[in-house]
């Protein structure tokens, strides 16, 4: 940023900048952190196992985007956001799945120096049969590859062979596999993440995030669906498409953990200010919004309307084709990925900052909640994708209930997820014409088994009308925290680190939640790897 000419339109001050808050009297807590660790969260776990967890007031629990740092349990991290020296190859060439079909896969390549390879594929470990390439990678420019001829409900094995441009030997990765579009009958695994702030060093260690992030490749997922704020802009400085772009390229190799193993699916949290309300402005915030969205498009194998996956058509001058929303089948599974960002209005949770002050609308404690919405092109397709599938077994996905707020079932009756005001403002009815119900109700009358969120930064399962309402914990909390628990009045309730394992078979499905450490903090009752709370999940059949 400092080479950016100073008359360089694209150097403006980025609005949604947070400056570094002073942490130097959180390491003097670190010592209590490991005790309420150790002591306090293993207690409540043992105690408790699946029973209702402690009762919380809903008045201070924050109620938007929270910065989580008045909270954090151990010291800040202090040093350079990166992976760790043992995984520094996957920093030189990062290369991550998308897009899987029954057919088809796209690898996405970025190195950061010119290189070139291949790869070799084959049905079985070890046996190559097909080798796609020679492929070359510049020097910082992202490269998608489709992998295409491929067999329906088929688990292949592949393996990278990359070197310097130019010449020398190839140097070959550890062997990686993917799967096509599995079968209806078929059992697979898939694995969530929540908010992982890299941004955030009182609560995001590297370590902890490539440890996590490790773990859950381990498990051989066919894909890891990300809740969203991995991207945040509150760092980013200036409004500039390489500052803006910056949030995506750190991810890229964390995310090549597991992304060389199972296809990534990205969904739009609020600190990474995509946003309709951002992009309508006419200031800096526009840029932003249409910064972010590029550079996500373009650094990470995202998904679009194309046939296998449904989902936005809508284009948006300078970002094209928009990639919000989407579903897909796998097995005996229906996915479903909703936007609470792209397609309000109405400001939701992102936004915020110095603007608040002058701008009309921008104001968070007096916000039109009943303007906060999805769109009526994705309730729309949302209700068609639900009424018209025939699987045992649907799963919503969503930053969060309303995109904003704090809670899991405590808000699912408001607004146009539950069909009422806080206050008994406004009517269903009145403010959605043409909608047959509330988003919530939508999702009982259709049987989804599971409506997956984040944004509260710890693990919550509760259960409303048969839906189960799953908060996704943090994957890299390096204070094992629990926050905002006590906007959830009901339900088990856990701190990060880790992530969720999802094993779906035809006669019942699994969520696991695998804790992760640090090895410095690994005692016999906190183990890295070990699950901390399961549930089963039964098809549900019209």
């Amino acid at each position: 940023m400092s080479s950016t000419p100073p008359n360089d339109p694209s150097a403006r001050p980025n609005p949604f900048f947070v400056p570094a808050k002073d942490f130097s009297m959180v390491a003097r807590r670190h010592f209590l952190g490991l005790m309420a660790l150790t002591c306090g969260w293993t207690i409540l776990h043992a105690a408790e196992g699946d029973k209702k967890g402690k009762g919380g007031g809903k008045g201070k629990g924050g109620g938007g985007g929270g910065e989580d740092q008045s909270k954090a349990r151990g010291p800040s991290f202090q040093g350079e956001y990166v992976l760790p020296e043992s995984l520094a190859e996957y920093s030189r060439l990062s290369l991550i799945l998308g897009r899987a079909s029954d057919k088809s896969v796209t690898a996405s390549f970025l190195a950061s120096e010119a290189m070139e390879g291949f790869l070799e594929l084959g049905v079985a470990p070890g046996k190559y049969t097909r080798k796609v390439g020679p492929l070359t990678f510049p020097k910082g420019e992202p490269v998608e590859v489709v992998i295409d001829q491929l067999a329906p409900n088929t688990e292949y094995h592949y393996r990278l062979q990359s070197r310097k441009a130019g010449g020398g030997a190839f140097a070959a990765r550890p062997e990686c596999r993917f799967a096509t579009q599995r079968a209806p009958g078929s059992s697979f695994v898939f694995t969530i993440q929540g908010d992982s702030h890299p941004e955030r060093p009182q609560s995001s260690h590297p370590d902890l995030y490539a440890r996590t992030l490790q773990a859950a490749a381990a498990e051989r997922p066919d894909f890891h669906i990300c809740i969203g704020d991995d991207f945040s802009v509150d760092k980013v400085r200036t409004v500039a498409p390489a500052a803006l772009t910056q949030p995506y390229l750190l991810q890229r190799p964390f995310l090549g953990l597991i992304g060389q193993q199972a296809g990534v699916f990205l969904m739009n949290g609020n600190h990474e200010q995509g946003s309709l309300f951002n992009y309508q402005q006419e200031d800096e915030r526009h840029d932003v919004a249409v910064g972010v969205q590029l550079a996500r498009n373009r650094l990470f194998p995202t998904v679009g309307h194309d046939g296998f996956y449904t989902g936005c058509q809508e284009n948006l001058k300078g970002i094209g084709p928009l990639k919000s929303y989407c579903a897909w089948t796998w097995g005996d599974a229906l996915f479903v990925i909703l936007d609470n960002y792209w397609h309000s209005p109405a400001l939701v949770d992102s936004g915020f900052g110095e603007k608040a002050k002058s701008t009309k609308g921008d104001d968070k404690k007096n916000r039109d909640w009943w303007g906060i919405t999805i769109g009526d092109a994705q309730y729309q397709w949302l209700k068609r994708t639900l009424e018209t599938s025939k699987a045992k077994y649907k799963f919503v996905f969503a930053h969060h209930v309303l995109g904003s707020g704090r809670g899991g079932v405590d808000e699912a009756d408001l607004y146009e997820w539950g069909g009422q005001g806080k206050r008994g403002e406004g009517t269903f009815k009145e403010k959605r014409p043409g909608w047959e119900l509330p988003i919530h109700q939508l999702m009982v009358k259709h049987k989804v088994n599971v409506f997956f969120q984040g944004h509260d930064h710890l693990y919550c399962k509760q259960e409303k009308d048969g839906i189960v309402y799953q908060e996704v914990p943090m994957p890299s909390d390096h204070g094992y925290v629990a926050y905002n628990e006590d906007r959830y009045q009901s339900g088990t309730k856990l701190p990060s680190s880790g992530y969720l394992r999802v094993s779906v078979s035809p006669q019942q499905t699994k969520v696991e939640y695998v804790r992760c450490f640090l090895p410095k903090d690994e005692t016999k009752e906190t183990r890295h790897c070990m699950v901390a709370h399961a549930y089963d999940v039964k098809p549900r059949t019209a």
